[in-house]
């Protein structure tokens, strides 16, 4: 990979000196962030650091109980005076701990990233969020197997599979690296493509029945309602990748995915070319140019689609 200007000497000493670190994931997590929160505890609690990894959210996506320390993620932090290492997490909040008082390496990929840590390691260019992590480490630490499984899992998800417009050389030759360091291709993509549970295509058939175009078919929204949701069964990680069905379609140039849920709508916004992160920046969201999101806590279903095709519109985002 290309040498990066990166902190690494302020992160290792940050590191050395910390008695405690708990490394963290966002809200509602993926495999990026989840892949890289535990790749990092796995290198850190090997080099003998006293290490936790937690998240904030009551349901972890089960199909990535395959990945190295998944069942040591706690739903709370212990350590009163840790340093905090946060993972592909674009605001202080998504993370879901109060960490008043707490001293934050910030990890992350994302353009739209607030800087919030006391250091902030963001490469906007890269494809994910273990594609920072494994730049900033692979020098300092020993990746063994455990961690290269960790980081290809968050590679391989955030790509879609090399297909992502920022797969570059670079992707390539981490993806390279890692399969040499111990991850195992084969393995980390049966879980990924092989263990879907009834309720994901149960929840997928509804989506596709509320499949909508607009603008000349430039635009295509998909949504579930809560009561689908129940009925089905189905958790927020059944719904990962519904919205790029619409994105497939030739016509499409921006694709909605709406989500009805208890604390509002869920917002997963996908493009072929135009940024989307305006359209999430102006509504309090964030993410990449052509994937981004967000939640409106004070619309139903039809107003906030309604308001999110307005504000495409009114940015100029579809000629």
């Amino acid at each position: 990979m290309k040498t990066l200007s990166l902190p690494f000497e302020k992160v290792k000493e940050k590191i050395d000196q910390a008695q405690h670190i708990t490394i963290l994931s966002h809200v509602n997590p993926d495999a990026d962030t989840l892949g890289t929160a535990l790749g990092i505890y796995a290198l850190l609690k090997k080099a003998g650091k006293q290490v936790e990894v937690a998240n904030a959210s009551k349901h972890l996506p089960p199909y990535l109980d395959f990945l190295p320390n998944f069942h040591k993620i706690k739903g709370k932090i212990d350590y009163e005076d840790s340093l905090i290492i946060a993972c592909d997490c674009g605001s202080i909040e998504r993370l879901g701990f109060d960490l008043d008082g707490h001293d934050i390496i910030n990890i992350d990929h994302h353009h739209s990233n607030e800087g919030y840590g006391s250091l902030n390691v963001i490469v906007s260019q890269y494809a994910s969020a273990s594609q920072v992590a494994y730049a900033l480490f692979d020098p300092l630490y020993d990746i063994d197997a455990s961690v290269a499984t960790c980081f290809y899992t968050a590679l391989l998800s955030d790509t879609r599979y090399f297909t992502t417009a920022n797969v570059s050389e670079d992707v390539f030759a981490m993806a390279k690296d890692l399969l040499a360091k111990g991850a195992k291709h084969e393995e980390i993509s049966y879980n990924f493509t092989q263990r879907r549970p009834l309720s994901s295509l149960r929840i997928l058939e509804k989506a596709l029945a509320s499949l909508t175009l607009h603008h000349e078919a430039k635009i295509a929204t998909l949504f579930v309602t809560q009561d689908e949701i129940l009925a089905s069964g189905a958790s927020t990680s059944d719904m990962e990748g519904i919205v790029d069905y619409a994105r497939s379609l030739v016509t499409v140039e921006v694709a909605l995915f709406a989500i009805e849920l208890r604390e509002g709508v869920r917002i997963s916004l996908r493009s072929k070319k135009v940024n989307v992160s305006q359209v999430a920046l102006a509504f309090g969201g964030g993410g990449h140019k052509l994937a981004a999101g967000f939640t409106l806590k004070q619309c139903g279903l039809q107003e906030s689609m309604d308001k999110i095709i307005h504000k495409i519109n009114t940015l100029g985002l579809i000629d």
